[in-house]
């Protein structure tokens, strides 16, 4: 199980299993940062943030009614399409741009990538594992899409465009030049792998990853 991570006064807050990969982008943040979270669905993300990190949060959504979701939590959150709306942002205009369990959905995964490392001075992505074992054994003994917790809708409605793996994602990284500074994969239940150095061994256990990125020539203090 993932720990709760304390907010500003020191009480804990443990957010729901099934979104374990926002406690880990949370440990990840800076207190005070500003932040940028493209894809913020109902604002769950930014929530957690600002409770337990004080963040200067923003939000783009592209589901009219998770942006209104989001504006009755207070929380300032537009309308907008990563694949469309990014390039409109300046250049380090956050400290962190944050995209959760959106990648695989974007048209341009490598466009949205590279602009997450344009528009903020670091960038933190989570993404659902295709080369977990499961997938794996689903395809090989069965001849079909597989469907899981982490992949539960079916290939003819899913919104994932572009499903990838840990390596997938890691090579990337490395054609957009970015410096991993860190990495995590974890299983549904938020248990990270006991597993050091071994992105084989990440690729095969674990069903999601999040990954802190820096562009190699930006200068962070």
């Amino acid at each position: 199980m993932t720990k709760p991570i304390p907010n500003l006064n020191g009480d804990e807050i443990q957010p729901a299993l099934e979104r374990v990969d926002h406690v880990l982008i949370a440990e990840m943040v800076e207190p005070g940062s500003r932040v940028l979270d493209v894809g913020c669905g109902d604002g769950a993300l930014l929530q957690l943030l600002s409770d337990t990190k004080a963040v200067d949060g923003r939000g783009v959504e592209l589901e009219r009614d998770r942006v209104n979701a989001c504006v009755k939590r207070g929380l300032s959150v537009i309308q907008g399409d990563a694949d469309r709306d990014l390039d409109d942002y300046p250049d380090q205009a956050f400290d962190y741009a944050i995209l959760s369990l959106t990648i695989q959905a974007t048209r341009q995964p490598k466009v949205v990538l590279q602009n997450l490392m344009r528009i903020g001075r670091r960038a933190i992505v989570s993404f659902p594992n295709f080369g977990h074992w499961s997938v794996r054994a689903s395809l090989l003994l069965n001849g079909r899409m597989p469907q899981s917790r982490n992949l539960p809708d079916n290939w003819y409605s899913t919104p994932n465009a572009h499903l990838c793996t840990i390596k997938d994602f890691d090579s990337l990284c490395n054609i957009v030049d970015a410096t991993v500074e860190e990495a995590v994969a974890f299983n549904s239940s938020g248990k990270r792998l006991p597993i050091r150095k071994s992105l084989s061994l990440q690729n095969l256990f674990g069903e999601q990853a999040v990954f802190r990125l820096r562009a190699n020539d930006a200068t962070i203090t």
